[in-house]
């Protein structure tokens, strides 16, 4: 088995985080691509579950692998065509041939640093920015879940656009209109009252689930490495979308089952979840005293309890709340737990065990090991940008070679995951 994932293509999904959004508009906060992206799918994963209920496993996990691969081809095709505004691409997509001729531009661009990972997910991605809108359920949900991340982007500028820039206004109303078109999605008109600042009257129904997205949001604004000087400084959350990308790649190359292709990245979108509660502890301070790691992961849990999973329950999304559980690793005892689900319940396995006789859709399986694998290498891609960049701080630096050199001969598997690691230098 080989490694198909490669620098170049680790290097594309990093470079969202150097792509500010509304950047013509004063903000209170910067918000950036990769931050967007992972909000987007926060709240797509959302709609799945919740327009999912009738649907058997195979059904779900069908639907899942669409929006999950259709909002990476969207995040790929929008860094091809970093320069156009929004309204200059509405127009564009009103023209079949302009947006077919802008389409296999995208394309051309990027297939050098997909192709290599696998051809036919490089022509399902040519498929799909040809006509985004092709994919049923999955496109409405995708485009349902972009409208929604982008209106609450909107609100935000608006606390400190709004009583000079008449233009801002407009956008707001398209936005509403935007979402109204996709009230036959189950969650969005939940959504759209707390997105759109509609909330305060009756309870709408998956209120929970739209608060629990709005709350995600705040991870925004949680900057990582927050001591040390970085360009470009990335957030939790964005670190969290490119590790759940690394992570989707990282499973093609194992042959995964589509369940554990799916799992495999909702687990990582969601990894970092708790520091919404705790922030980010680095990993020097959480192993400095003994049990004070054991101590933090306790505190999590029971923040978790109390403010995301208990109160999703008491809304009526039971399922959503135990979804996360799994994806979080809560009863395996870590997010980073190979585990299967037999039975009804949850097994901890061997990574052996996962790849033989664990890699069948009806064991829902999810990696551990592969996932912090993914997740180390998005910490080493943002210390090595840094460091090409001219930030040359002790604590990026000792990182960056602590990083490259622990797992210079790592091996998952019969994948020597080592020598991607050594390509950095």
């Amino acid at each position: 088995m080989s490694l198909n994932l490669r620098k170049s293509l680790l290097q594309l999904i990093f470079s969202g985080a150097y792509m500010k959004r509304w950047n013509d508009r004063l903000r209170p906060a910067e918000l950036i691509e990769i931050d967007k992206q992972a909000h987007k799918m926060i709240i797509a994963w959302l709609l799945c579950r919740l327009s999912g209920t009738d649907r058997s496993p195979a059904e779900r996990t069908a639907l899942e692998e669409k929006v999950v691969e259709g909002g990476i081809f969207d995040y790929l095709f929008r860094l091809a065509i970093t320069d156009i505004k929004p309204p200059v691409l509405d127009r564009i997509r009103a023209d079949p041939e302009h947006y077919r001729l802008l389409a296999a531009w995208a394309a051309g661009e990027i297939e050098s640093r997909i192709r290599p990972l696998d051809n036919a997910f490089f022509l399902r991605f040519k498929e799909h920015i040809s006509d985004p809108a092709a994919g049923g359920d999955a496109a409405d949900i995708l485009g349902a879940a972009h409208t929604l991340a982008s209106a609450w982007e909107l609100r935000l500028l608006l606390t400190v656009n709004d009583s000079f820039d008449e233009e801002i206004k407009d956008i707001g109303e398209q936005f509403r209109r935007r979402t109204d078109a996709y009230a036959h999605v189950p969650g969005v008109p939940g959504m759209a009252a707390v997105f759109h600042g509609r909330a305060g009257g009756p309870e709408t129904e998956y209120a929970a689930a739209a608060r629990f997205a709005a709350l995600c949001g705040r991870l925004r604004f949680q900057k990582r490495w927050s001591q040390v000087p970085r360009i470009p400084e990335t957030s939790v959350m964005g670190h969290m979308f490119i590790t759940a990308c690394y992570a989707y790649f990282l499973s093609m190359s194992l042959n995964a089952c589509p369940a554990r292709r799916v799992n495999n990245f909702f687990t990582a979108l969601f990894h970092d979840l708790p520091e919404l509660l705790t922030r980010d502890i680095i990993s020097p301070v959480k192993k400095s005293t003994a049990g004070l790691e054991q101590l933090i992961r306790v505190y999590e849990q029971d923040e978790l309890q109390r403010r995301v999973l208990g109160p999703l329950v008491a809304g009526g999304c039971a399922h959503v709340a135990d979804r996360l559980s799994y994806y979080l690793g809560l009863e395996a005892g870590s997010e980073f737990q190979e585990c299967i689900i037999r039975d009804g319940k949850v097994q901890a396995v061997s990574f052996a065990e996962l790849q033989s006789t664990g890699n069948r859709d009806e064991l829902d399986p999810k990696d551990g090991e592969a996932l912090k694998i993914c997740d180390i290498l998005a910490a080493f891609i943002e210390a090595y940008t840094a460091m090409r960049n001219g930030i040359t701080s002790d604590q990026i630096q000792q990182s960056f070679w602590r990083m490259r050199e622990q797992n210079a001969g790592r091996k998952l598997g019969d994948i020597h995951i080592g020598a991607l690691f050594m390509d950095f230098d």
